[in-house]
């Protein structure tokens, strides 16, 4: 499986409510992701695994699908 790094950008206003949406993906993929938020950096970040980039944005909320960035990822 490739990794992908997942970006989440999002409003201050919209903070809580973006944090809200990755948990109701569930708690395991919420985990995996780092918020720049506390610094004033409204964006998260996450490495998920998938048989394609379309399988990845399938994890993701719907309402965000097409807004969240998704780019492979190698070491």
């Amino acid at each position: 499986m490739a990794k992908y790094m997942v970006e989440a950008p999002h409003t201050k206003e919209r903070c809580l409510e973006a944090l809200d949406e990755v948990l109701a993906t569930g708690p395991e993929f919420l985990a995996e992701f780092h918020w720049g938020c506390p610094v004033g950096v409204h964006n998260g970040w996450a490495i998920a695994e998938g048989e394609s980039e379309s399988a990845v944005r399938d994890m993701l909320p719907a309402s965000q699908r097409e807004k969240w960035g998704i780019t492979e990822v190698t070491k």
